[in-house]
């Protein structure tokens, strides 16, 4: 089972209500067991809101608000809720194709929290939890149908 960002498979869950749809995603999607995701919903944040970046250690929206902990929560139950689903399927977890650059799911690269689109080595918050469990991560910029 491969986790995918929500937003990459269309679902209208990015921060100004739209999404990141990615044909090739969803043509991945399309030949295996996947399970959508989206940390940012899942920790109830609302859509649409105000754009989030990484300063520093925490998570602040554009309007200066403090959002850590619901970034981080919403990761952590996120990767509850896939572990359970996997445990459910009878199925291990293959890797994650998550929003690049995002404060939630980028892997390598998040935007640098200066809003003005400069990025900066790191990984999202959920990213992160699963990196450290072992699982790939990567973007829909990275895709290969044959390779991951």
């Amino acid at each position: 089972m491969y986790l995918i960002s929500g937003c990459l498979l269309g679902h209208n869950c990015k921060y100004n209500g739209g999404n990141n749809r990615s044909e090739k995603v969803v043509d991945f999607a399309s030949e295996r067991s996947f399970l959508a995701v989206c940390p940012e919903g899942c920790s109830g944040l609302p859509v649409p809101r105000p754009p989030a970046e990484f300063a520093g250690e925490r998570i602040v929206d554009r309007e200066g608000r403090d959002v850590t902990e619901a970034f981080r929560r919403g990761a952590e139950l996120s990767l509850r809720q896939a572990l359970e689903e996997a445990e459910r399927r009878g199925e291990k977890i293959e890797g994650a194709i998550l929003k690049a650059n995002s404060p939630s799911c980028g892997s390598g690269r998040i935007y640098d929290g200066t809003f003005s689109g400069r990025l900066k080595e790191g990984y999202g918050c959920f990213a992160e939890m699963l990196y450290k469990r072992g699982i790939k991560v990567i973007s829909e910029k990275e895709i290969d149908n044959d390779k991951f």
